[in-house]
């Protein structure tokens, strides 16, 4: 008898255990990510101002979650009339990794694109952090930008609040939030797609 409630003890705190241990964050943070398919967003910049990020001052900074499959993200980041950006999210074995696709106007890739790293943590439901991947400090520094090898980008999601993405290194930081409250009209496509 004592055996028979000491194994049902187990079993209840093991099922206990399995019923409110939380799904990968990784796959977490995708769903979040995915649920804004097809809405864009306005945003500002949240860190200091600083000389580096005088491109984006006083310009219109929106994203647009624009395509979505089960395994990769495609979010378009405009800087005013600049349809340069897309942030690619992809699943990968191993987590998540973030892409920065660079275009001109005309489609072509700009000579510094497809820079990015692949998550090296966990992280959260609500942010996943992508610290530069080696082909991407090995294109800073082939660019002469040996500064951005420390380079880490983030992203969070906080569902009908913030989505926000960050860059950060020493000695620099770049933040914008968007307002997911209120969702505005999608921009025109990226350049190149």
């Amino acid at each position: 008898m004592k055996r028979t409630i000491l194994l049902a003890a187990a079993l209840g705190v093991a099922g206990c255990a399995t019923a409110s241990t939380p799904a990968n964050p990784q796959d977490a943070f995708f769903d979040r990510l995915s649920a804004l398919c097809g809405k864009a967003f306005a945003g500002r910049i949240a860190s200091p101002a600083v000389e580096a990020d005088a491109d984006f001052a006083g310009k219109a900074l929106v994203m647009h979650v624009r395509e979505c499959s089960d395994d990769v993200i495609r979010v378009p980041f405009h800087v005013g009339e600049d349809r340069s950006r897309t942030w690619v999210v992809t699943r990968t074995g191993a987590g998540l990794r973030l892409k920065h696709d660079h275009r001109h106007d005309d489609g072509s890739e700009d000579k510094l694109t497809q820079y990015g790293g692949d998550t090296a943590a966990p992280g959260t439901a609500s942010r996943q952090e992508f610290p530069a991947d080696q082909f991407s400090k090995d294109m800073f520094v082939a660019q002469g930008l040996p500064q951005s090898v420390p380079n880490v980008w983030a992203m969070e999601v906080e569902p009908g609040r913030l989505f926000a993405y960050e860059l950060r290194r020493p000695s620099r930081f770049f933040r914008v939030d968007f307002d997911l409250t209120q969702p505005v009209v999608p921009p025109p496509p990226p350049w190149g797609s």
